[in-house]
C-alpha cells in the first residue's frame, strides 16, 4: 500500500481526502458519517453569527457530477454547533477544521466559542472580489482569536488569484483552500420554463466535475505563487482528480459535490482509487507526485509545429472515436485499427485524449 499520510499546518491527516465546507457536514451526525466512509479529516460546515436564510429550491444536479447550488452558510443557530455539533466531530478522533464567515467582526466573535473544539479554521471568503481588504481583515481576526492554523479558501476571482494568495499569506494565512463554487450560473427547468435554483433572480453557483478543470488552475497557480499549503477543492469525485490536484501543487483535497451525489462514502473510494493509482505507477507516498506538473512544466520544449500522434496498433480496439472526433480527416479505422495520414494531421491531439485504451500518444 502507498502511504496517503499528509500533515498540513503540523496537523497530520490519515489520508488526503476531505469533506469540503457544506451539505455534507451540515450537523454532528453527518461529519460522523464522514468520518466512518473513510474521510481523512472533518470540515464543518460554515457558520456565522446567525442562521441563514436559504431560497429553496436550493440544489439541483446539472449532468452527470456536477451541480448548482443556492447554498448559503449553516441554516443552523451557532450555539447549536458550539452545544451538540462540533463536540459529535470530536469524537469521530479525527482533525476538525471549523469553517466560519465572514466579516472580520463576525469571526471575531466566533473564533473564539469554537476554540475549544477547532484544530484550525476556514475562513470563506465567497463574498468578496477582487479587493483583498475584507479578507486580510478577517484572517488578522482570527489570528488574533486563536492559536490553530488558518486556512483561506478562495473562491475563483477572474485571473487574479496569484495577488489573492500573496495577499493572504502576508496577511498571516497558513494554508490557503481554493476553489468555492463558481458563478453566478443560471439552470432551466424546460417543463416549467422557470429557473433551477429558487434564488430570487435564479442563479445559481457552479459546483463538481464542471468546474475541475478551473480548480486545476487556479491551485497550479496558487502553488507558484505562495509558499503555502494547498486544499485543493472543485470537482474531486475519482482517485486521479485527487493525483492532478496534488501534481499541480495541493497537499490535500476537499470533496463536497461527488460527497452529496453519492454518499459519504464516497471519501474512502477516492482514498482507495489513489493508493492504486500510486502503487500502480511505482510511486511509495502521495507526497511523491505533489507539484509533479510544475516541474515537469519547466523541462517541456513549447511549440507550434503539428506533430501526429503515435500509434500503438495492440492497444486499439477500432472503436472509431478518434475518426468521428476528426474535424481534419486526418485518421480513419482500417481494418479495426486506427491509421493517420500525417500530411492531413494538424496534431491538435483530440484523438488521444479521447482514446479509451491510450492506443494515441501525443509527442
Amino acid at each position: 500500500m502507498a502511504d496517503l499520510r499528509v500533515e498540513i499546518c503540523g496537523i497530520e491527516f490519515r489520508n488526503p481526502v476531505l469533506p469540503a465546507a457544506g451539505p455534507p457536514t451540515w450537523n454532528g451526525e453527518a461529519m460522523v458519517a464522514c468520518a466512518e466512509g473513510g474521510a481523512g479529516g472533518i470540515v464543518a460546515k460554515t457558520i456565522s453569527t446567525t442562521a441563514a436564510v436559504v431560497p429553496e429550491p436550493c440544489m439541483a444536479q446539472m449532468g452527470r457530477a456536477s451541480m448548482l447550488n443556492t447554498e448559503l452558510w449553516s441554516e443552523l443557530p451557532p450555539e447549536q454547533f458550539f452545544d451538540q455539533e462540533y463536540a459529535k466531530a470530536k469524537e469521530t478522533g479525527l482533525p476538525l477544521i471549523i469553517s466560519m464567515g465572514y466579516t472580520a467582526e463576525q469571526i471575531a466573535e466566533l473564533a473564539p466559542k469554537v476554540k475549544p473544539f477547532a484544530d484550525a479554521l476556514e475562513l470563506s471568503t465567497h463574498y468578496i472580489g477582487e479587493d483583498p481588504a475584507p479578507m486580510i481583515a478577517a484572517i488578522k481576526a482570527a489570528k488574533d482569536a486563536v492559536d490553530v492554523p488558518v486556512i483561506v479558501k478562495l473562491s475563483p476571482l477572474g485571473r487574479e488569484m496569484k495577488a489573492a494568495a500573496q495577499a493572504a499569506q502576508d496577511a498571516g494565512a497558513d494554508a490557503i483552500a481554493a476553489i468555492n463554487s463558481f458563478g453566478p450560473c443560471l439552470g432551466i427547468d424546460t417543463e416549467t420554463g422557470l429557473p433551477v435554483m429558487g434564488s430570487e433572480e435564479g442563479y445559481g453557483w457552479l459546483s463538481g466535475r464542471a468546474i475541475k478543470a478551473l480548480a486545476l488552475r487556479c491551485v497550479f497557480d496558487i502553488a507558484r505563487s505562495v509558499d503555502l499549503p494547498i486544499l485543493g477543492v472543485g470537482g474531486v469525485s475519482r482517485g486521479t482528480d485527487a493525483i492532478e490536484m496534488f501534481m499541480v501543487g495541493a497537499s490535500a483535497v476537499q470533496v463536497c459535490t461527488a460527497a452529496i451525489l453519492n454518499g459519504p462514502g464516497v471519501f474512502g473510494k477516492i482514498a482507495s482509487e489513489m493508493d492504486r493509482w500510486l502503487e500502480d505507477h511505482g510511486y511509495s507516498s502521495v507526497n511523491d507526485v505533489k507539484g509533479l506538473t510544475i516541474q515537469k512544466l519547466r523541462a517541456r520544449e513549447y511549440r507550434t509545429t503539428h506533430l501526429p500522434p503515435t500509434i500503438y496498433e495492440e492497444l486499439c480496439t477500432g472503436c472509431g472515436l478518434c475518426e468521428t472526433s476528426c474535424v481534419y480527416h486526418a485518421i480513419a479505422v482500417v481494418d479495426d485499427k486506427a491509421q493517420v495520414d500525417e500530411d492531413l494531421c494538424w496534431g491538435c491531439g483530440l484523438c488521444a485524449s479521447r482514446c479509451p485504451t491510450r492506443a494515441l500518444e501525443m509527442p
